[in-house]
Parts: structure tokens; C-alpha cells; sequence
């Protein structure tokens, strides 16, 4: 199998916190020899190092600072710093506004703030930002999920993958979304709030999202506590006539 292929490997889905055998939110993917770590939920460093040691990683994207998508940056930041990773420069890390005060205010422990620009290179996100790393190029839009948070489509070599973070369904991930080979999509909820603001997708949602974006195939994540993964897919397969797969901890899927 080419190593340019464009690949998403699951280091973890768990909501909100990690089982036994699934970490919280966590993607490494990856063409050619360029490797983005997507959402650094509590588990997902430590699954990282089975594909990639930290020093290798050529950035970090985060969609949202809720810990069970986040909290593994402290640990990589101890990890850059003080134990045997080797940077030669701090790792690009995308992330919401806000995100390297975030982190500091829980790293610092003194009256000297932690040196977080020393592991990261910080780069804040806005609606519509775009970057490249290396082979990859990484856009991102402002999704619904009541603080800020982004959605990302990441492309190689014609190939696109899009990740929808935590959001509930809106236009601006049905947009990102729009033909691309594949929709890594959440279905947290198990049914949709009667009444209150939507911050999830329902395996339906998942379903309609990834129907309305004309997406090539659907893989249902974050899954909701109060459902199963098979439940989830055979639901969001009534709404979708595409392939429909989980994505199970430790699953590597190529794309295109």
C-alpha cells in the first residue's frame, strides 16, 4: 500500500471519558511522510506512539478545548520539554482562540507562566483558516457547539477527509463537507434535545450531513454513551445510501 495515500488512523473516540480500550478523541492522519494529530483527547498520546513518536509529529489540529478532545496536551507538553523528545522546533499547533492561555493557566504553578511557546508554535484558528503541512492542506470552519470550536477538511494529492469536531448539524460543516471522499462525523446524542440549544449530532444528523455534502463515505465517532456503534451506523445508514463504517479504536481507513 503507497505511503501516499491519504490516512486516518483512530487513536480514540470515547465521549466524554475513556474506557479500558478507547481513549477520547484522538486521529492521526497522515500522506507521504506528513502526519497531523487531530484532537488530543485524554488517552490518545499514549496510542500516538504505537504510529509515531511525538518529535516526528509535523503539527497538532484541535477542534475545541473540552478536555475529552484536548486534555493530552499538557501531557505532550511535559513530554516536549522534560523527558527524552528531542524538538527542533516547537510542533505547530492549530487550535481555537485562546488556546496557549488555556493551556498555560493550567500548566503554570508558580508566579512564572509555563513556557508553552517553547513546546508549541501556536497558530489560532478563525472561520475559514487555511494552512499547509507538508503534504497536507487543512481548512477549517467555525462550527455549533456553544463555545468555539472548527471543523477540518485536510486534502492530498486530490483526496479529502473532513472532521467534524463536536458540532451540531449547520451549514458551515455541510459546506467544509461539500464531495469530499470522506465524513468523519460524531453522533454523540442519542436523540436531539427537545428542547434547548443542539451542540451534537444525532446518528440521523450524521446521516443527513453527510447526504447533504454529497460525501463519498461516513464514519460515525464519538458516539454517545447511550448508544451502541452498530446502532449508530445502522441509523445513520437510513439516512445516508453510502458506505457507512465506525471508527474503531486503533482502525486505520485510506482515503480515495
Amino acid at each position: 500500500m503507497s505511503s501516499d495515500l491519504l490516512r486516518l488512523t483512530v487513536l480514540g473516540c470515547a465521549t466524554p471519558y475513556a474506557t479500558v480500550d478507547n481513549p477520547c478523541s484522538g486521529y492521526l492522519v497522515s500522506s507521504g511522510g506528513t502526519r497531523v494529530w487531530v484532537d488530543a483527547g485524554s488517552g490518545t498520546l499514549a496510542q500516538l506512539q504505537r504510529h509515531v513518536r511525538l518529535e516526528e509529529v509535523d503539527a497538532i489540529w484541535i477542534s475545541h478545548l473540552h478536555a475529552d478532545h484536548s486534555a493530552d496536551l499538557l501531557t505532550a507538553y511535559y513530554a516536549a520539554l522534560f523527558a527524552d523528545i528531542q524538538l527542533a522546533a516547537p510542533i505547530p499547533l492549530y487550535g481555537p482562540p485562546g488556546i496557549a492561555d488555556r493551556l498555560a493557566h493550567f500548566l503554570t504553578n508558580t508566579s512564572t507562566r509555563s513556557p508553552v511557546e517553547s513546546a508549541f508554535a501556536v497558530h489560532e484558528l478563525d472561520d475559514g483558516h487555511q494552512a499547509c503541512v507538508g503534504a497536507l492542506t487543512l481548512t477549517s470552519r467555525a462550527v455549533a457547539h456553544g463555545i468555539p470550536a472548527f471543523a477540518v477538511r485536510i486534502e492530498a494529492e486530490g483526496r479529502s477527509l473532513v472532521y467534524s469536531g463536536d458540532t451540531a448539524p449547520c451549514a458551515n460543516l455541510t459546506e467544509l463537507a461539500e464531495g469530499c471522499d470522506v465524513l468523519l462525523c460524531e453522533a454523540e446524542s442519542a436523540q436531539a434535545p427537545a428542547e434547548g440549544e443542539q451542540v451534537h449530532h444525532t446518528p440521523e444528523d450524521t446521516g443527513d450531513t453527510a447526504s447533504a455534502a454529497r460525501a463519498g463515505r461516513l464514519i460515525v465517532t464519538h458516539v454517545g454513551r447511550f448508544l451502541t456503534p452498530q446502532q449508530a451506523v445502522v441509523r445513520a445508514s437510513a439516512r445516508f445510501d453510502g458506505p457507512v463504517d465506525y471508527a474503531s479504536p486503533g482502525a486505520t481507513f485510506s482515503i480515495g
